[in-house]
């Protein structure tokens, strides 16, 4: 088979560098036994090497060429090829006798929603290890009060310790991207350090405070909490929402979830 040409539509950028290769592999330290699930194997720059760590490998990818051709260099026992979107992937399906290992060069078009999706299913993994746009892996490491730090940093960090683990050159692709790239590390947590009473209610308001960002906390919540609710959770409601760590809105949401919900019964009545 002809060697495959990057599409530009599935946002392929083909990892070619030994080095960074050795390095992620090294990072991920994948044991015989484990579930391990690559999403976007590509031409198999880094499905190679696992599978020397590793007997078997899951992987998941759309691109039916590069599925043809991982199919015809590697056998069937030692490769599952998932022929899906990661975006729609039921990955919690694949969890036998112990959570899931994910890792991935992901395309940079579809990174931050295939976190939130994969987040959606954290309880049957124990770690993701990405290649990214550096962009987005600032921001999922990012701290209160910097300009990385958002809805995405406050999301993942709830569900997730997210540790940065190294700079990835463009030079290290084919074709080089326009952009630096970075490998990040998600562990989700089995308990969150600050349980939220309703994590749907915590997501809804954390996209609240984040869709006016400029705005002092207490103006961009303020159809959401009420005002006494900052002054009882020790908040300050004039600080901005990239000022807020993630245990303050913890403290948000399972303060004004309750309050919230009975207002709006009372209000539909």
């Amino acid at each position: 088979m002809s060697e495959h040409r990057a599409r530009k539509r599935f946002g392929q950028h083909f990892l070619h560098d030994p080095a960074i290769i050795d390095r992620l592999v090294r990072s991920v330290a994948p044991r015989d036994g484990e579930t391990l699930v690559e999403i976007g194997p590509g031409q198999g720059a880094l499905t190679y090497p696992l599978l020397d760590e590793v007997h078997h490998l899951q992987v998941v990818e759309l691109d039916r060429d590069l599925i043809a051709l991982l199919r015809e260099r590697i056998a069937p026992e030692r490769l599952t090829i998932h022929e899906s979107d990661a975006l729609r992937f039921d990955f919690a399906a694949l969890a036998g006798d112990g959570p899931l290992r994910v890792v991935g060069n992901l395309p940079y078009n579809i990174s931050t929603p295939l976190i939130f999706h994969l987040l959606d299913q954290a309880g049957t993994i124990a770690d993701m290890t990405f290649m990214l746009q550096k962009e987005v892996v600032d921001r999922l490491t990012a701290a209160p009060g910097g300009k990385d730090y958002g809805r995405l940093s406050v999301m993942v960090q709830y569900h997730c310790q997210a540790d940065y683990l190294f700079f990835v050159p463009p030079g290290a692709f084919r074709p080089p991207p326009r952009v630096d790239s970075a490998v990040v590390r998600l562990t989700p947590y089995r308990v969150p350090p600050w349980p939220a009473d309703d994590p749907a209610w915590l997501a809804r308001l954390v996209a609240q405070a984040f869709s006016q960002r400029r705005k002092a906390i207490r103006n961009s919540l303020k159809s959401l909490v009420a005002a006494e609710i900052f002054t009882t959770t020790g908040i300050d409601a004039g600080l901005r929402p990239d000022h807020l760590t993630v245990a303050d809105y913890v403290a948000l949401a399972n303060a004004s979830g309750g309050a919230t919900d009975t207002a709006n019964k009372k209000e539909s009545r």
